[in-house]
């Protein structure tokens, strides 16, 4: 087995799995330190001994990769593949099917873990269509938010991997802070270069309900907001404890959300869970469309999609008020409109 793919897989699984970071980055530093070596050379250094003296190779990587230097499947990645388990009943695995693309997603140009091109693999692995890179703003200086110039930068980037990912549509974009007043946190003319403006709160979430009601229409009245990002703020678990839901008029953003043609995002990531699910009946109700999307962080975590998939429909959303199971080009044209 291709060693430095054993190692890509072990930190994919473990991504997925919400590993802790030090160990995720022990495989990815792994990796990336012996793709630059040719084969013949990897083989010569772990006979020799060198391989085992490199720094960023410990003794679990270089067992991987002794491993796979010797044709095996590495013990580790072994037992990570027969543990693997997926929340899909059949409902959720009906509508999986008909999933095309997440427009939800970080790099290490914000606060997410690897380069744009590892994220290109792993949404090409998961057999996904089109993928939007949605760094933070500026305002999110905690997540290293973009800064207009950084993100026009990264336009050129993005536009550069596009060409060169065949098997999938990179899209542009951001998750842009809705700022206390319901503005949105970046330049007008760079928010209408975007292919997909996820719109969220981060700050101040325990404002009052006709503050946080009045901050939310705010954004979602703007005429380039696609996407109302994890609406509630909630978190129900993980590394980052709890937080309780914000309030707002439910009734009242989401009806602004189906007049304004924008979708609500049912955020995959098992420690939001957000919207809860009598929030998605509300947004039903609205006649409001959905946004299924991963807010993945690292490649793994690009397969936390099933999460909200299963959610959705569990509620009841229809496939056809679902915009990721819409082909590239109807979906541009709908975030163009």
């Amino acid at each position: 087995m291709d060693p430095v793919a054993a190692l890509s897989e072990i930190a994919f699984h473990l991504e997925r799995d919400r590993a802790p970071q030090f160990k995720v980055q022990a495989f990815r530093k792994a990796a990336a330190t012996i793709g630059a070596w040719i084969p013949d050379e990897l083989a010569a250094r772990a006979r020799d001994g060198r391989l085992k003296a490199t720094k960023g190779i410990g003794a679990s990587t270089f067992e991987v990769i002794r491993q796979a230097l010797d044709g095996d499947v590495p013990g580790r990645l072994a037992k990570l593949r027969a543990e693997e388990s997926s929340p899909l009943t059949d409902g959720g695995r009906a509508l999986a099917a008909q999933i095309r693309g997440d427009l939800h997603s970080h790099s290490d140009w914000s606060d997410g873990t690897t380069p744009i091109p590892l994220m290109i693999d792993g949404a090409v692995g998961l057999g996904r269509e089109y993928l939007a890179l949605t760094d933070h703003s500026p305002n999110l200086t905690v997540a290293h938010g973009l800064t207009a110039e950084r993100l026009t930068e990264q336009l050129e980037v993005v536009a550069e991997l596009d060409h060169d990912a065949p098997a999938l549509r990179l899209l542009t974009g951001i998750e842009v802070d809705i700022l206390d007043d319901g503005s949105l946190d970046q330049t007008p003319e760079l928010l209408d270069r975007l292919d997909v403006v996820v719109a969220s709160i981060h700050s101040h979430l325990r404002a009052d309900r006709a503050t946080m009601t009045e901050r939310m229409l705010g954004a979602v009245n703007h005429p380039r907001t696609s996407i109302l990002g994890h609406c509630t703020g909630r978190l129900v678990e993980g590394s980052r404890g709890t937080r309780p839901p914000s309030e707002f008029d439910a009734e009242r953003v989401f009806a602004a959300c189906a007049e304004n043609d924008v979708a609500v995002e049912i955020n995959a990531r098992p420690e939001r869970q957000d919207p809860p699910d009598d929030l998605i009946a509300t947004a039903l109700a609205a006649g409001c469309l959905f946004s299924i999307d991963s807010d993945a962080h690292a490649p793994g975590q690009l397969a936390l999609l099933d999460y909200g998939i299963e959610r959705a429909a569990a509620n009841g959303v229809p496939a056809e008020r679902i915009i990721t199971t819409w082909p590239v080009e109807r979906l541009l044209e709908w975030t163009g409109r």
